[in-house]
């Protein structure tokens, strides 16, 4: 589980590619690394890979055919940066919502609206998973936990403050941009049950 607050952001060092398979090399942050262990979950733009290798800062991560295909991870290249987090331990502070680190759908942002005092972000509205969100509710974008402003038919606006703009990598992305979309599980939950139970009466 994770709790979509960023930790740091990593650095793509080398890509090792095979048929249906990709490995990537990431440098971590040094705050990052103490405990970190081989099999360990480390959310990658908010996608849960596991540990493969670590020397000193320079920790391996293998995606398959699938994660590359769901999650933008597949068009990163040498030198890009990713959101990263480390897996929510018994007794952490949940200082944004629970997020399972399995990637729904990618989302293109469509503009970037800047003022002396907001910055706002519309994202494309994935096919599929508007039933599943609602003005005030939370979603993960990029493993950010967000918490959504207004909502159009087609889009979705989120609200960033200073400190996520300078965290994470939304503070420099552009339109056109492909982002990683996590629906709140709890609201999917509520959402699929409801659906359920009414289609029996």
């Amino acid at each position: 589980m994770f709790t979509g607050i960023v930790q740091g952001q990593g650095t793509l060092l080398d890509i090792i590619d095979k048929h249906d398979f990709r490995t990537h090399l990431v440098q971590l942050p040094q705050a990052m690394l103490p405990g970190l262990e081989l099999g360990a979950s480390v959310a990658h733009n908010g996608c849960c890979l596991t540990v493969t290798a670590i020397e000193g800062d320079r920790v391996s991560f293998d995606l398959m055919q699938e994660t590359l295909r769901v999650t933008n991870l597949g068009r990163l290249t040498v030198g890009d940066s990713v959101n990263l987090e480390r897996a929510a331990r018994f007794g952490d502070e949940i200082g944004g919502h629970a997020m399972s680190g399995h990637i729904m759908a990618q989302s293109e942002l469509l503009e970037r609206r800047v003022t002396q005092t907001n910055t706002t972000l519309w994202f494309a509205l994935p096919a599929g998973l508007a039933k599943y969100v609602f003005t005030k509710g939370y979603i993960g974008i990029d493993g950010i936990s967000l918490t959504l402003g207004e909502i159009r038919e087609d889009r979705f606006a989120v609200h960033l403050i200073p400190e996520t703009l300078s965290r994470t990598n939304l503070g420099h992305i552009e339109p056109g941009y492909p982002v990683n979309i996590e629906i709140d599980p709890q609201t999917q939950a509520i959402v699929d049950t409801v659906e359920r139970v009414m289609a029996t009466q």
